[in-house]
């Protein structure tokens, strides 16, 4: 595996594959791998010809400071990991390689309400870095296809919709939350959890199975009233939201006439490591 830290160098590592016109696969990541960013990876390693994968805790991204300065960094385990998986180039700057000093951070793209809602409400300004950073990435790299998991299920559907506004020639990927055998989401964040911890936090996995099981036979603001309190029961979260939503436009469904577009999300604290997860409810 060739690891490059420059904008330059990662593009005329790119330069040959693009002239013998093999597709290129693209798994932008900040690191901390768990096999959720493996099962990206191997989809990637089957689908083109080249794989590329980023590692860059985005600061722009994070509104909380203490949670930026927790991430969990460990760049030299996760290129081993890399070179196993048979990951051909990795992209791993430092942030004033992308934010070079001076330069304006912006962009201009209208997303509607979907940066309004659940996340966008509850960390202000944490999808402009990310369709920053995405639009960055995706420039450097152009890659064929790019793939993020559905577990970040909002910023993938906004990263959908910069990909058509900005009619930008890559193909999104989106792919299957992996979980552990208690249903937990698997995220780097997990880390971060003491055992104690760790083990509350599969209830949050049992809450949206029990919301799919009562789907479609309750109401839907009585059934998202009850999932919401099954965890707000539990003392040791910090609930933020428990919204059942349309998928494409993330705003509340009053009924279940749409079955195929419904989701459930969720964010709480569990200590101090912010969690999310989410489950379509009819698949």
């Amino acid at each position: 595996m060739i690891a490059c830290t420059r904008i330059s160098d990662i593009k005329n590592q790119l330069t040959a594959s693009r002239r013998k016109k093999k597709t290129i696969g693209f798994v932008p990541t900040m690191g901390a791998f768990h096999e959720g960013h493996l099962e990206l990876i191997r989809r990637s390693k089957n689908e083109n010809d080249l794989t590329v994968c980023s590692i860059f805790i985005n600061p722009i991204q994070f509104n909380n400071a203490n949670d930026l300065s927790n991430y969990p960094r460990m760049l030299e385990q996760d290129k081993k990991i890399l070179t196993k998986e048979g990951v051909e180039l990795l992209f791993a700057p430092e942030a004033e390689e992308m934010y070079p000093p001076g330069e304006k951070q912006d962009l201009d793209l209208d997303l509607g309400r979907l940066d309004r809602v659940m996340e966008g409400e509850h960390r202000p300004g944490h999808f402009k870095g990310v369709i920053i950073v995405v639009k960055k990435l995706l420039d450097i790299i152009e890659p064929t296809r790019a793939y993020f998991g559905k577990k970040d299920f909002q910023q993938l559907i906004i990263i959908e919709h910069m990909v058509r506004a900005l009619h930008l020639r890559v193909k999104v990927v989106a792919c299957e939350t992996f979980r552990e055998p208690d249903g937990l989401a698997m995220s780097s964040r997990n880390l971060q959890l003491t055992i104690g911890e760790r083990q509350l936090a599969s209830k949050i996995y049992d809450v949206l199975m029990y919301t799919k099981a009562n789907a479609g036979s309750v109401p839907v603001q009585k059934l998202q009233l009850i999932s919401l309190k099954r965890l707000v029961e539990i003392p040791e979260f910090r609930v933020e939201y428990f919204k059942i939503v349309n998928k494409r436009t993330l705003l509340p469904v009053d009924t279940w006439d749409d079955p195929e577009e419904i989701i459930a999300c969720t964010a709480l604290y569990l200590g101090d490591i912010r969690l999310i997860d989410n489950m379509e409810l009819f698949s």
